[in-house]
């Protein structure tokens, strides 16, 4: 059933990797290439079976192409998964076993850190192949990409509010976020620093007492984030809060935020649309981490990244016509976007299409 399942998805090419000696079982996804090589982190997790595996990775893959696309980023959408638990069952060979098979792909697929992998892990997978991203500053890459990721949730936000609400003026209006993760917490300083009213819940308390001491905010529940009477509704943790049972207690008038697969349903988008409140596409908002570590494979630069994180802006405005124009949700207008850069890109059949140049410029490699 997997080819049946590909034509459907849209897939080019899907790896299993196995290494018994180290214990790995990892699924490489390879959505599109279109636009350039497939670019998407890693996720190492104890699913209950390889059918749920497959399943995750090729979302997860799909969604990439549809990010890399929006962004204007000249790569195409990929994904990994390990089966594993990543509190008990890291170590060196398993990741370097992952790395050879990243490295057998010659630079088709590129990774990165995502759910359950954190930078000393990709420390391992940089000793097998030059195709990493988000390895440490001292290789020459770009560190922690939380900063950018809240960034360019502020960019987003700003075309938001200037779409609703005919201004910019972040500090004018008030905010429910909820989350105050890496992320999330930049995202509250930069709010605090404009003089906006943060309301913040977070299911770590020490997270949210930080909030509050210092920055300011004001603390709710875990469940009374949707009943803020807020102008922004700001998801900056989990998934699929907008769903059945919150949508009709959300007051907000925007939702922007930084959390991935806000939309619990297409049907919720749509529902949205109908009562007038202004969704920002998640994978157009929280852009800035993968523009940022982007930047490594031509060689890293934080003043160009900063400068990159503007054109969120640029991208929401363009989803918020796309949506005028057409008459269609956000969220479709957003997916809309992505298939029309893939589609433009890839009528122009260029005699070469894979290799311009030299790649991961001021690497450093050591032990």
């Amino acid at each position: 059933m997997i080819f049946e399942t590909v034509a459907q998805t849209g897939h080019e090419q899907i790896v299993f990797c196995h290494n018994k000696d180290a214990g790995l079982k990892a699924i490489i996804a390879i959505h599109n290439s279109v636009l350039g090589p497939a670019l998407g982190g890693l996720r190492m997790w104890p699913y209950k079976s390889e059918a749920e595996a497959l399943n995750d990775v090729l979302r997860l893959s799909r969604g990439m192409t549809y990010k890399n696309a929006v962004a204007g980023l000249n790569l195409g959408g990929g994904k990994a998964v390990i089966i594993g638990d990543p509190g008990k069952d890291k170590s060196e060979a398993l990741f370097r076993a992952f790395g050879r098979f990243v490295n057998s792909l010659n630079g088709r697929y590129i990774t990165a850190e995502d759910v359950g992998i954190d930078v000393n892990d990709m420390e391992y997978v940089f000793r097998e192949t030059e195709f990493v991203t988000g390895v440490h500053q001292v290789h020459g890459g770009s560190g922690d990409p939380s900063p950018f990721t809240a960034f360019g949730t502020l960019q987003g936000l700003m075309a938001a509010l200037h779409h609703k609400f005919g201004n910019e003026d972040v500090g004018k209006h008030s905010y429910a976020v909820q989350g105050a993760g890496h992320v999330g917490m930049e995202f509250i300083k930069l709010l605090r620093e404009q003089g906006a009213k943060v309301f913040v819940t977070d299911i770590n308390k020490e997270l949210v007492q930080k909030a509050v001491d210092e920055h300011g905010c004001t603390a709710v529940g875990l469940d009374e984030i949707y009943d803020v009477d807020a102008d922004v509704y700001s998801p900056c943790a989990l998934g699929g809060t907008l769903n059945e049972k919150t949508i009709d207690r959300i007051k907000a008038k925007v939702i922007c935020g930084a959390a991935n697969n806000q939309l619990a349903t297409d049907a919720i988008g749509d529902e949205l649309a109908k009562r007038g409140v202004l969704y920002a596409p998640d994978y157009a908002v929280n852009a800035g981490g993968v523009m940022n570590v982007s930047l490594e494979i031509d060689g890293y630069n934080r003043e160009r990244a900063m400068r990159m994180m503007r054109t969120i802006y640029y991208n929401l405005s363009r989803i918020f016509q796309i949506s005028d124009r057409d008459g269609i949700p956000t969220y479709k207008a957003a997916d809309r976007m992505a298939e029309e850069r893939i589609s433009a890109i890839g009528k122009i059949k260029l005699p070469t299409m894979g290799n311009h140049g030299p790649r991961f410029l001021g690497r450093m490699r050591g032990q």
